[in-house]
């Protein structure tokens, strides 16, 4: 007989297992974008926009999720907002396909180190959140970071800052909208906000030298640049799926497979350059995290022993 403990362990378990997978799958994706080429960036995003709003409908007829859609499109506020989730979402696929395909897996990578803390700047400045010291401390430290990159190396790092700021931003427009739009209605019209951008973006490619690459390479290289939308998706709709079942707490401590699956592709697979300067500006955001860590553990803590003095 299923308890209502075992039950939501289980829900637990299945939630962390949603989430790990969608952060183990975008930590492989620069691989992934590596094998598109000769393609590049701006093709990628704008097939990966077109196949992504293809699979979402494939998606919506096969599960019967259309009386969803249709019920967000009836609210022009709802309509504004996944308007603007779908600009922020398109730079970051942008910003992420320049840095991957540019050389640059290491710094797409500290844009998600930041990420957690940038989350909580908004809310601190957006939201009117209050935040505890160590966060506090962890805010200080990343821009400490940040400050020796620009400085010591000598390279802003324009990446890594836009990737941070587009998906924390990103994150909060999800949040205000909270459960009324689903995952897969919120990604379709995401999507369809941004075919009319594709299409110019393939018209432009297309007046280039290079031209267009769809089926100009092979039936290997077309058969992986048309999984561009499932791998879009895919990690997204396993994201959604987990955070219904797991604390953030957990999300927290999880989500830093991402950046650091991607710093191990860019610094011991690409062999991409990683000078004293920038060591030392990773190192200082490392121990920005360490504390962010500590935090959410003790807060954790705080609240489990709260919750067993309440049960008593």
């Amino acid at each position: 007989m299923t308890t209502p403990r075992s039950a939501a362990l289980s829900g637990q378990t299945a939630g962390v297992a949603y989430a790990g997978a969608a952060y183990l799958l975008w930590g492989f994706l620069p691989l992934y974008f590596l094998l598109l080429a000769p393609t590049g960036p701006w093709e990628v995003v704008a097939w990966r926009v077109l196949l992504s709003f293809v699979f979402c409908v494939l998606l919506l007829s096969v599960t019967r999720g259309w009386h969803a859609l249709i019920a967000i499109v009836r609210r022009p506020r709802l309509l504004g907002w996944t308007a603007l989730a779908g600009a922020l979402i398109y730079v970051n696929w942008q910003v992420f396909l320049i840095g991957t395909l540019t050389g640059n897996v290491i710094e797409t990578s500290l844009g998600y180190f930041i990420n957690p803390i940038t989350t909580v700047l908004l809310g601190v400045f957006v939201l009117r959140e209050r935040i505890r010291r160590l966060q506090w401390a962890a805010i200080g430290i990343a821009a400490v970071a940040v400050v020796v990159i620009v400085v010591a190396y000598g390279d802003f790092p324009w990446i890594a800052l836009s990737l941070t700021a587009s998906f924390g931003i990103y994150g909060l427009i999800k949040k205000r909208i909270g459960a009324a739009v689903d995952a897969v209605s919120g990604l379709t019209l995401e999507s369809f906000w941004l075919i009319p951008i594709a299409v110019v973006q393939l018209v432009i490619v297309a007046s280039t030298p290079e031209g267009i690459t769809m089926g100009q390479n092979g039936i290997g290289h077309g058969v992986l640049l048309a999984f561009a939308g499932v791998a879009t998706a895919v990690p997204l709709l396993l994201f959604a799926a987990g955070t219904r079942r797991i604390d953030l707490t957990v999300i927290g401590m999880i989500q830093f497979i991402t950046p650091i699956m991607q710093f191990v592709i860019g610094a011991a697979v690409l062999g991409e350059p990683m000078p004293v300067e920038r060591w030392i500006g990773f190192i200082i955001v490392w121990i920005a995290i360490a504390v962010f860590v500590v935090d959410l553990l003790m807060t954790a803590a705080r609240g489990r022993r709260a919750g067993a003095v309440g049960a008593l």
